[in-house]
């Protein structure tokens, strides 16, 4: 789980596919099964206490996710050359 506080616009992160499967359309779980990452390009109230964390996806599309949806890459991961 990230922290949005810790977080800047333009990082990479990696979408837990498991706790998102039941509340994303088909499309985007497809997308997200070939790379499972995305670009934080901003933030989203999604309730009175939390809010969620908009990615943009490697096929341009954008989403938004909870925080413990999304994880922080690893140095491996980072250095893959990637879409976004």
């Amino acid at each position: 789980m990230v922290k949005a506080e810790t977080l800047f616009k333009g990082q990479k992160l990696r979408v837990n596919l498991e706790k998102v499967q039941d509340r994303l359309s088909k499309n985007v779980i497809k997308q997200l099964t070939k790379e499972p990452y995305g670009k934080l390009i901003g933030f989203k109230m999604v309730d009175g206490n939390s809010f969620g964390l908009v990615l943009e996806l490697s096929d341009s599309s954008t989403s938004w996710f909870f925080e413990e949806e999304l994880s922080e890459l690893n140095e491996e991961e980072a250095n893959f050359p990637s879409k976004i």
